[in-house]
């Protein structure tokens, strides 16, 4: 009779509160741990400047968070539900993988971070279909984030990109936002606001609305959605720090590579940028009361004393300037 070895789970013979590090020759402090309520879990310890990498996925029956361990500020992955073990451990395992490759703590964090999310995704079957409209608002934030990188390099505009976050504001940097709004060239001159917050005063910061033209076309040459994320991407490739947070802003996005139509083109036009300041068309808050989630269209000719022909590297080095001063 063959024998077939077996493996024993990393939690066995641990107590409540122990914890047993997962790879002695390991670049990063990942351990296995028995949390205080006995259940499985993997630990990451972080440095005191490390900074927590959010947001953070929601797994059915694991929990991520951070969490101070004996004095030091943890990332945490746990199971609720011991019948799903052998799976909760194909994923630490995954995770720790993936983070040990990290250049420094800061990016296995963030490693870590992004290879939870794909789990999400994956065990939640996949991201649904992109609706074009979906798509137009991906084209026209991927050309800001480009632009924003010939200014101010990739870290710092990567992190500016917080649409994927379901901010009220797509791009944020020190003393200045954006807000980003793609739209037929053909089609009535309006945007849709989606939000009372969308247009709302940040204090101590100037808020400018970018209008861009991006129009579609099936079988016409041109680069696809997928063509657009890789020009993206390629622009964090010498900088892994940048490159983390991209592929995380980019897993939380609506971007589902499985949904692109090869064949449909999306065409990059013309380029309106307004400064929303006092009399600028819009709602905000407070709204009366009883109201909420409001939604509304603004018409561009309603905007034109607004419009600003700045360049938009003078004017981000020029708020840079004004903020650190």
């Amino acid at each position: 009779m063959e024998l077939t070895k077996t493996i024993e789970s990393p939690w066995v013979n641990l107590t409540e509160n122990q914890a047993r590090r997962v790879n002695g020759k390991g670049r990063f402090d990942f351990f296995w741990v028995r949390m205080p309520d006995n259940s499985p879990g993997l630990i990451l310890r972080l440095a005191e400047d490390t900074e927590e990498v959010r947001p953070l996925p929601k797994l059915k029956h694991v929990g991520v968070f951070y969490r101070v361990v004996e004095g030091i500020n943890c990332w945490c992955l746990t199971l609720s539900d011991p019948a799903h073990l052998d799976l909760f451990e194909t994923l630490c395992k995954d995770v720790v993988l993936a983070s040990e490759q990290a250049a420094d703590l800061q990016s296995a964090v963030g490693r870590a971070v992004r290879r939870a999310m794909r789990w999400h995704h994956l065990l939640r079957g996949g991201k649904q279909e992109m609706p074009l409209e979906v798509q137009r608002g991906l084209v026209g934030e991927l050309a800001f984030l480009r632009e924003l990188v010939d200014v101010l390099g990739p870290t710092k505009s990567v992190e500016a990109w917080k649409g994927p976050d379901d901010s009220a504001k797509d791009f944020e940097l020190p003393g200045i936002f954006f807000e980003v709004k793609s739209r037929r060239s053909a089609a009535h001159p309006r945007i849709r606001i989606s939000s009372e917050a969308q247009l709302m005063d940040i204090a101590d910061a100037r808020l400018f609305l970018r209008v861009q033209d991006v129009d579609t076309s099936f079988g016409a040459e041109g680069n696809n959605l997928k063509d657009h994320v890789a020009n993206t991407a390629a622009l964090f490739g010498d900088d892994i720090v940048a490159l983390d947070i991209w592929e995380q802003r980019l897993a939380e996005s609506p971007y589902n590579e499985d949904a692109v139509e090869i064949e449909r083109g999306w065409h990059l036009g013309e380029v309106r940028l307004f400064e929303v300041v006092e009399g600028f068309p819009r709602i905000v808050p407070p709204l009366p009361a009883g109201t909420e989630e409001l939604a509304y269209s603004i018409r561009l000719d309603a905007c034109a004393r607004f419009e600003t022909r700045t360049d938009l590297k003078d004017l981000i080095l020029g708020e840079a300037r004004n903020v650190g001063a």
